[in-house]
């Protein structure tokens, strides 16, 4: 329950599939709470128990005639007893939106022979089995349904209540590799595929941030680079405190701009990027928010593809990759390179989502996504001043589904690097430390 709480955000609607006493689907606080389960025993207790929410006696396969939509399903435990998992998982369409998300929990088949016992001896409650799913054969059954699994995570290895040891073990223990195969259970977090492609027909305005410190000599070579994408497209330059004549060069570029975008000069009101950054989204009026560093060690050229990626559903947060291509010589140090690396692998350990590249300048996700992120954003803390790890712990916080976009890195033409390697690094594992404390060792 802890986990799932996690997950779910309090007063959305959610469907709780096998919903026995309902005890789950209280839990979890929503708005709108429908439960469904076989057994009318259960569903009296609950009616009983939790007035205020609805319960129903419906077969999981027929859940599509609920007629309604939610903003998370849950189907705790229940696979097992599903004669047809595929149909169960294609009724379960009809109640998504694209934003949607599936989360399945169910016992691992390793711990099959103790569970058998459980039963046996009455500690557990027996049921009566179909079939017995590991975990990726259930991200084979969604996929064949429409649906894409966004992440697996294995929980538990000690379940029984031993005081202090069962708590650490779970904890820290069962999510290390190759310790975490031999857990009772796996969390299992999928998005609708079809909805998201439903959704994705209109072409979707759109806001690019620009933070510039220290770039007088880039920003109009930038602007001059920035393709047409959207029906209707901004501009925002925002300014942090330079050196040097940056916020000169950016009026003169707004001032003599005669072209297709809208653009909009600011000066950021407190430091670092992630305060640019954010200042910057609160202006903005697009549907979607891409931020481009101003130093143009991204082609700006390459910009349409993670366009493309977000207005076609492909992805609710596209994440540039430096890492992928071969890249500039002078374009980032030996030391900076293994560092990236390193907080690539740290981060994809950390979020159970591909994520090859944290500190990648180029980042986009819809408005919509980043009022959720900005909402949450005390359960982590505003703790990062380069507003990379605060969008990226976000969304994986939200299960955003997180694609990485190879770029080409280039080497800068004017000005030098605002990254320290060693003072930065040091806040950077930090942070990390903060993300593994909220998101995987909880």
């Amino acid at each position: 329950m802890r986990y799932l709480e996690r997950i779910v955000e309090p007063g959305a609607r959610v469907l709780d599939i096998g919903c026995g006493a309902g005890t789950l689907l209280a839990h979890v606080k929503p708005s709108v709470g429908v439960g469904v389960d076989t057994d009318p025993a259960e569903i009296a207790t609950a009616r009983a128990a939790h007035p205020g929410l609805r319960f129903s006696t419906l077969p999981a396969e027929r859940v599509h005639e609920l007629g309604d939509t939610f903003d998370y399903v849950i189907i705790s435990q229940v696979l097992g007893e599903i004669y047809d998992v595929r149909a169960l998982f294609r009724s379960v369409q009809a109640v998504c939106h694209e934003r949607t998300r599936v989360i399945i929990v169910q016992y691992s088949r390793l711990w099959q022979p103790a569970l058998k016992v459980a039963e046996w001896l009455g500690i557990k409650r027996r049921v009566d089995e179909h079939n017995w799913l590991p975990a990726d054969e259930i991200e084979h059954q969604l996929g064949m349904a429409g649906f894409e699994p966004i992440q697996t995570t294995p929980l538990t290895i000690a379940p029984l209540p031993f005081p202090l040891v069962s708590n650490f073990v779970n904890r820290f223990i069962a999510h290390l590799p190759f310790v975490r195969q031999l857990c009772l259970s796996n969390v299992t977090v999928a998005r609708s595929k079809e909805a998201a492609a439903r959704a994705a027909t209109a072409q979707p305005s759109l806001s690019i941030i620009v933070p510039a410190r220290n770039e007088a000599g880039n920003i109009q070579p930038l602007l001059d680079r920035i393709p047409e994408m959207a029906p209707r497209q901004e501009v925002i330059f925002i300014e942090g405190h330079s050196k040097d004549a940056t916020w000169e060069a950016i009026q003169q570029a707004v001032d003599e701009y005669d072209g297709p975008f809208s653009l909009c000069a600011m000066r950021q009101p407190g430091t670092g990027k992630g305060d640019a950054v954010r200042a910057a989204f609160a202006e903005a009026s697009g549907d979607m928010l891409m931020i481009l560093d101003a130093d143009i060690s991204v082609p700006p050229e390459e910009l349409p593809v993670f366009y493309e990626m977000l207005s076609g559903g492909y992805g609710e947060f596209i994440n540039g990759s430096r890492l992928v291509y071969l890249m500039d010589k002078k374009a980032m140090r030996f030391l900076n390179l293994l560092a990236n690396k390193l907080f690539g692998w740290l981060f994809t350990f950390l979020i159970n989502q591909r994520c090859r590249d944290t500190l990648c300048g180029t980042k986009v996700l819809m408005r919509r996504d980043y009022e959720r992120i900005a909402a949450n954003r005390s359960y982590f803390g505003d703790f990062d001043p380069f507003g990379d790890f605060d969008l990226l712990l976000g969304a994986a916080r939200l299960q955003l589904k997180i694609v990485d976009v190879p770029v080409h890195y280039k080497a800068r033409t004017y000005g030098n690097t605002n990254i320290s390697r060693f003072r930065h690094g040091l806040m950077l594992l930090r942070m990390c430390g903060v993300a593994a404390r909220k998101l995987k060792f909880v």
